[in-house]
């Protein structure tokens, strides 16, 4: 089997540093996508961001001002009704975020087609805020918001976000018509996903259990020639009310025909269940 090298941590300042480049290079990218793709084909799709786009169409006011006057209280609120350490990270996102929104207000819009507007704007707020969250951190706003609906009303925090965003998705239907409010849903749905996306990757790995009668010869098959490591849980059939043992071992994509072929190999009877893993932390996968 081959030799595993152990990462070392890395060290805390860096780590630090790495985090605020990751929230200046994410806030950037929502900015972009904010005023490229969104605020042309007035898409108000939920946040701070989407508050500021129906202000911009009813006042004219400007969209990173409207930001700003909102994120800095709700930041304060939530610092102080919640009791939370939000951390500097965040601190400096919300008062980023409208700064590169004021500062790429004169680039062009990058199409007039309000379809592609959403969907390529909603990936490019969901790519910067990905990239945030990556580095620990937030870009304030109605997130915020939300924690304190849930803290006073109880309900489940992602209840709480989809009402927020939900109030200002309805409102630009209001404001500038069902259609926009259409897209607005859209582009709300694409920042999901891509958000999904940069948290985790393309790569699922496989989460696969095995209950073989031959425990032994699959554990060393495993861990000899797939090169993967095992945990053997405590079982019992829920018929038989026989204790067993159950294999477990995680392995890319790559590597499951392999695996189930080995399987059935040494045991044609053997019962294996293979889940999506969509993040695996730990040696031979991810390490941070």
């Amino acid at each position: 089997m081959a030799k595993k090298y152990r990462r070392e941590p890395m060290p805390p300042k860096m780590r630090e540093a790495i985090d605020f480049a990751l929230v200046i290079v994410g806030s950037f990218f929502v900015a972009l996508a904010f005023n490229i793709f969104l605020l042309p084909n007035n898409i108000a799709s939920g946040g701070v961001a989407g508050i500021s786009t129906i202000t911009k169409g009813v006042f004219g006011w400007e969209p990173g001002v409207v930001q700003w006057i909102l994120n800095i209280p709700l930041f304060i609120i939530g610092v102080s009704i919640l009791g939370k350490n939000f951390g500097i990270k965040s601190f400096v996102g919300t008062l980023l975020l409208p700064a590169f929104v004021i500062l790429t207000s004169s680039l062009e819009p990058a199409t007039p087609n309000p379809l592609l507007g959403a969907i390529f704007g909603g990936m490019g707020v969901g790519l910067g805020l990905g990239i945030v969250f990556r580095g620990r951190a937030s870009t304030g706003g109605i997130d915020l918001a939300a924690q304190v609906l849930h803290k006073f009303t109880h309900f489940p925090l992602g209840i709480s976000v989809a009402m927020l965003d939900g109030m200002i998705v309805l409102t630009s239907a209001i404001v500038f018509s069902v259609e926009e409010g259409l897209y607005a849903l859209i582009g709300l749905f694409a920042t999901s996903r891509t958000i999904d996306f940069v948290q985790v990757g393309f790569s699922t790995s496989k989460n696969v259990m095995i209950i073989t009668e031959d425990v032994e010869k699959v554990r060393s098959a495993i861990l000899h020639e797939i090169d993967r490591g095992v945990t053997v849980l405590s079982g019992a059939g829920g018929y038989t009310e026989k204790e067993r043992q159950v294999i477990m071992c995680v392995v890319q994509q790559n590597e499951f025909i392999k695996l189930t072929q080995t399987v059935k190999v040494i045991d044609p009877g053997a019962f294996v269940v293979a889940m999506n893993a969509s993040e695996v932390l730990g040696e031979g996968f991810k390490t941070s």
